[in-house]
């Protein structure tokens, strides 16, 4: 999860300054004057930067685009409100007492999430979605906060997808005086969250993306009452809707149903 985004942040780092030394030797040997070497400098310095930006401008630009099916998740109906809100979308049901906040996985667009979250709403539990800087929660990890603050709600949850889920793990171990529990999908925490916390983690046993070894080292950080739901021939992505991801494995149950399954297993979580 993030550690192979961290990896490929510093991959992107390596050949950024790979670029700007060979751009700089270049225009030296254009101009075929004897510069300075503060103006080699600056010159590498602006040749880094522009690479880097780049780079991370191609990196980010290529992400899981939302399937199409989920257009009619954005749209209310009698049952569920559907609001564009700052911070991404507010799925408004019939619950007033308890909402979830949800972190979406990493280079993944939001709106892929907007059927489960639609169909928790639906079921009474009020549902936030938030949509990340480059769809990176790393970027986003206390946005959260607006929405407590500009919302009344008797309890919390913070929920995420993989990285989204690590991001909120975070986010939740600094402020645990805002939830009441936690919600973790294919992820895992990768600090201590107070024993007075609900925990629900939940991945599907076709799962490629998650990293088993790590998941088990980590299940030390969360509370001794933490729930575990394993959802037998679901994967990574299936938790939304949108194209399998390369390194996943392929599920033997429906998204459909992969998502019916863990929408039941959080509301009885929570209630």
């Amino acid at each position: 999860m993030e550690d192979k985004y961290i990896l490929y942040f510093f991959l992107g780092l390596l050949v950024a300054v790979a670029i700007g030394i060979i751009l700089s030797v270049i225009i030296k040997l254009i101009i075929k004057n004897k510069l300075k070497i503060s103006v080699t400098i600056i010159i590498g310095i602006i040749s880094f930067f522009a690479s880097f930006g780049i780079a991370f401008g191609i990196y980010v630009g290529s992400y899981n685009h939302a399937d199409i099916s989920v257009n009619k998740y954005l749209v209310s109906t009698s049952d569920v409100e559907v609001n564009k809100i700052d911070q991404g979308y507010y799925f408004d049901g019939k619950g007033n007492e308890t909402a979830i906040i949800f972190y979406p996985g990493a280079k993944v667009e939001a709106s892929s999430y907007a059927p489960l979250l639609f169909e928790i709403a639906k079921s009474g539990i009020d549902t936030f979605l938030v949509e990340m800087p480059c769809n990176l929660a790393f970027f986003g990890k206390d946005k959260a906060n607006k929405i407590i603050d500009n919302y009344n709600y008797d309890n919390y949850y913070l929920m995420g997808h993989s990285l989204g889920g690590a991001m909120g793990a975070s986010f939740v171990a600094s402020n645990p005086d805002k939830f009441s529990g936690m919600i973790l999908l294919a992820s895992y925490s990768t600090v201590k969250i107070p024993d007075n916390l609900k925990v629900l983690s939940i991945y599907g046993t076709n799962d490629g993306v998650l990293k088993f070894e790590k998941y088990e080292t980590n299940k030390a950080n969360l509370p001794s009452s933490t729930i575990e739901y394993v959802i037998n021939g679901g994967n990574h992505s299936g938790f939304a809707n949108y194209v399998t991801q390369s390194d996943d494995h392929l599920a033997s149950i429906t998204v459909l149903d992969q998502q019916e399954l863990t929408k039941n297993k959080i509301i009885d979580f929570i209630n």
